[in-house]
């Protein structure tokens, strides 16, 4: 039995299915982002397109894991 997704990539399906929208895509405008802070980029995605503070959160945290100290 696979073990369940666990973190931010829980939330994956759900964003894919409410904003029509593959994973790859908003990580593709994300890194477009990269010289802004964590909440800047969070913001900057609920304001421009339309995400819930969790799934732009989950996504943000996802893209930039391993990238910024």
């Amino acid at each position: 039995m696979a073990e369940p997704v666990k973190g931010p990539a829980s939330y994956f399906p759900s964003i894919e299915k409410k904003y029509g929208q593959p994973i790859s895509h908003w990580k593709a405008l994300i890194e477009t982002k990269t010289d802004l802070k964590h909440m800047e980029i969070v913001n900057w995605l609920k304001t421009e397109h339309g995400l819930g503070h969790g799934h732009a959160n989950a996504l943000v945290a996802d893209t930039l894991k391993g990238k910024k100290g």
